[in-house]
Parts: structure tokens; C-alpha cells; sequence
């Protein structure tokens, strides 16, 4: 199929350019071509600021069922903790799917062309294995596919409660008991990432280094590695689990992980909160990805991630919106940047550039897929076009597009998102849940206790 799309506002990677078409065939662009003051006879035009497709680095599907829910009264991430795994444990296939499905559309709606699923919901009640071993994971894929977006299933090897300790009641449904059961499980999903299937790459994660011990953590590793797949790890989220770590290994996670192999290219840490700066350094050197989740990281509070420092040292960055507190890239994006300014007590420390390419390129390269995130020929034709003339982006001069998307847009103001070269999202509407905000409502109800 070929598609030509003129794009009123094109953000290319270092300026806004008006006037651009984009030639699409067979899912991919063979053509930008710049300075066409009027859409072509036939094109297909998109008003306001066209960007490369949001890449959502970091998601867990089924906490989208926590929002409003875990606001009442305080608490830490540990309290938090214990109502995620009353949702979880509600969850089967069917309930899965059609809550990621909602999930998947909102995401398309905010202008998220990928995601990255931290997959470790496996099993049934109890820890009982499914019929199909995958049958959560292949949940997940449908219900990306029928949402429109790619997804990138990074499954989740969760194999202990803490440092060895067995898996308590609510993570038996998470476990396969070794890293080996995990690995030959997981295997079993090989044939949905094929060469030739640009919706769906299956990557792997290692939940923490408190849930894989670390006699197992190069399993997980060298099963990412011999696929050249992407292998995503939470990291120092969390101060009690790098006390944790010292005690039980006399180090600190990221250079237990550094230990066993774990670190490298293909290897994001997701939060990367609480380093020192050897952590730092030990990132950086092997170009290990850092993965933020801003929006995330303030509701747990969590605390405030060295991403200058990390990036600095020459750590890759990315976004998530993780535990979908919200689901909006660009606060994401403009959250990192005020976060480091509250921190700092300076500005700048980002461009719009550099935020917006965390948001697309590098995140779409964390998720395996380095042929996106970039509007020129030869990428996946991915893209999202945000309204320049709503009550929040309206005054700004367009060369100013870019820096009006990311300090004071927001996904309300997604018009279009096209995966593939079709419209996923047209004016607004989801092509295949034209009512996203009921089939959020009716999922998360099908779970109440």
C-alpha cells in the first residue's frame, strides 16, 4: 500500500520544517520531501506538528487498573506493592487481554506507536502453569495487536521473594522456579518475533536482583544475548534493595549485575534511581540504557534519578510511563527535565531535541527496533501529529513547535497516530475502540474484589 502524507509541521531530528510529505510503501517511508507549501493532490494532510511515534519504554499493563485507587491515604512503594498484587492475582488470560487492549488504545490515543511490555505475570493461581505456558504473554501480543501499536514483550524472569528467598503467595503466579524453566518457557515465544513480523519483538527482563538470584542472573543474560534481544532489568529503584544487596553479596545491584554479565548495549536499567557514582561510571562505560519513568517515580516517591550524570557517562535514555499513573510521554519527557531542575536549581539541562529523542529514537532502539523513531526514508512509518491551536500549544511561532510539544502539550492533544503507515488514531478516535475511556472502565470493573 502506498501512502502519501503532507505534514503541515515536521519535526526532523534537529528543527521544524513546514510544508513535508512523506512517501510511505509497505509500512516504511521511501520519501520525505520538504518545502511543499500545499498538500498534493490525493495526500493525506496532517495539521499541527508531526513527530516520530512515542516509544513507551517501560510499561506493566495491568497497574493501569491502580489508578485512583492506590491515592488514598500514605504510604511507600512496599504498601503499594501489596494492592498491585491483589489486582494481579484477579487476573486470567481474558481479563488480561481485554484490559491491555484498553491500556494499548490509551496509549495510541497519547500518541504511542511501540511499548515495552516488563512482562512477569506467567502463570495461574498458585503458580499452576496454563495449558499454554504463554498464555499471559500471547494475552499481552493480541492485545497490542488489536490496539494497533507494536509491542515489544519483554518477559520477565521473577524467580524469588529476596536474595534467594522462596516466592511468597502472591509472586507464585510470576515464578518458573529456575532461570533455566523460565528460559525454555520463554523460547516457546520465539516464533511470533520473527524477521519478518514488524509488530512484535520478545525480548527479556530480569525483574530485580533481589527476584533472580544471582547464581541465575547470567542465564537470563546469555538467553538475551545469543538473540541479539532486548534485556531490561530494574534497578536501584529502591534504597532498601540496594541495602539489601550490600548485605547479601557485599556490593551494590548494578555491579552484581556488571558481575555476572548482565550489563552491555542491549541492556536497559529501568529507573536507575539510587547510584553511586562507580554505578554510574559502570553503566555508562558499556553503554548500558537508562530507562525514566518520571510520573512513576514521583507517585511512589521513589526519589530522583542522576539521568544527567548517567547520560553524561554514556548511558542511552529513554522514557516510561511504567505504572500508568498517567499515560502522556511528553509530561514524561518534560518531567525529567523539571525534575533535574527542582533538583539542581538550573534550567536546560535538556533541549526539546534531546528530550524528544529520548522519547522516540532511543526509546524505540531500547526496545529492539532501531529502525524507528526518525521521520526519514528508509524507518518504519511510525508517526503521531499533536495540535498546534488547542488552549494549551496556541501562540508559540511553529519553529517553536517542538519546544510548545514538550513544555506545555499533553496527550489530550494528539490528533493522529499512524503505525505502519495507517491510521491507528484519526481526529481524536481510536480506528478499533472508538469508546477507549468505556473499555478502560469495563476491564478494571471486571477485576474488583
Amino acid at each position: 500500500m502506498r501512502v502519501t502524507y503532507w505534514l503541515e509541521h515536521a519535526w526532523l531530528g534537529t528543527h521544524v520544517e513546514p510544508g513535508v510529505t512523506l512517501e510511505v510503501s509497505d509500512g516504511r517511508v521511501t520519501a520525505v520531501r520538504t518545502g511543499v507549501d500545499a498538500p498534493p493532490p490525493g495526500a493525506t494532510v496532517l495539521r499541527g506538528l508531526t513527530i516520530p511515534g512515542l516509544a513507551n519504554a517501560h510499561s506493566h499493563a495491568f497497574h493501569r487498573a491502580l489508578r485512583g485507587t492506590v491515592q488514598v491515604g500514605s504510604g511507600t512503594f512496599w504498601t503499594w506493592r501489596e494492592v498491585m498484587y491483589q489486582v494481579a492475582s484477579r487476573l486470567t488470560p481474558e481479563t488480561y487481554h481485554a484490559l491491555a487492549r484498553a491500556v494499548y488504545a490509551e496509549m495510541a490515543l497519547a500518541g504511542i506507536t511501540a511499548v515495552g511490555e516488563f512482562h512477569y505475570l506467567h502463570h495461574g493461581p498458585g503458580g499452576t502453569p496454563y495449558a499454554d505456558p504463554n498464555a499471559m504473554g500471547e494475552a499481552l501480543i493480541e492485545a497490542a495487536a488489536d490496539a494497533g501499536i507494536r509491542i515489544t514483550l519483554l518477559d520477565t524472569a521473577y524467580l524469588s521473594s529476596g536474595f534467594g528467598a522462596a516466592p511468597d503467595q502472591h509472586q507464585l503466579r510470576f515464578s518458573d522456579g529456575t532461570a533455566d524453566a523460565w528460559a525454555e518457557r520463554v523460547s516457546l515465544l520465539k516464533g511470533r518475533a520473527g524477521a519478518g513480523d514488524d509488530g512484535v519483538r520478545i525480548g527479556a527482563a530480569i525483574h530485580s536482583v533481589r527476584a533472580v538470584p544471582a547464581d541465575q542472573l547470567a542465564t537470563v543474560a546469555s538467553w538475551a544475548r545469543e538473540r541479539g534481544a532486548p534485556l531490561h532489568v530494574h534497578l536501584s529503584e529502591q534504597t532498601a534493595e540496594n541495602d539489601a544487596c550490600l548485605a547479601a553479596h557485599g556490593r551494590t545491584p548494578t555491579q552484581l549485575l556488571a558481575d555476572h554479565g548482565v550489563l552491555g548495549p542491549l541492556t536497559t536499567g529501568v529507573h536507575n534511581t539510587h547510584l553511586t557514582d562507580a554505578d554510574i561510571a559502570l553503566l555508562g562505560s558499556s553503554t548500558t540504557g537508562t530507562c525514566m519513568c518520571p510520573t512513576t517515580e514521583r507517585d511512589l516517591a521513589d526519589g530522583i534519578g542522576p539521568a544527567v550524570a548517567l547520560q553524561r557517562a554514556g548511558s542511552p535514555l529513554s522514557l516510561g510511563s511504567d505504572s500508568h499513573a498517567v499515560v502522556d510521554l511528553l509530561e514524561e519527557a518534560r518531567a525529567m527535565e523539571l525534575n533535574e531542575r527542582l533538583r539542581s536549581r538550573t534550567r536546560g539541562h535538556w533541549t526539546a531535541a534531546a528530550l524528544l529523542r529520548a522519547a522516540t529514537a532511543d526509546g524505540h532502539a531500547a526496545l529492539g527496533r532501531p529502525d524507528a523513531g526518525r521521520l526519514e526514508a528508509g524507518a518504519l512509518a511510525d508517526f503521531t501529529t499533536i495540535a498546534l491551536d488547542s488552549v494549551r500549544t496556541a501562540g508559540p511561532v511553529p519553529r517553536l513547535a517542538a519546544e510548545t510539544a514538550v513544555f506545555a502539550a499533553s496527550a489530550s492533544d494528539v490528533r493522529h497516530t499512524i503505525v505502519g503507515g495507517r491510521h491507528v488514531v484519526r481526529d481524536g478516535v481510536h480506528h478499533s475502540v472508538p469508546d477507549v475511556p468505556r473499555a478502560l472502565a469495563d476491564s478494571i470493573a471486571a477485576l474488583r474484589g
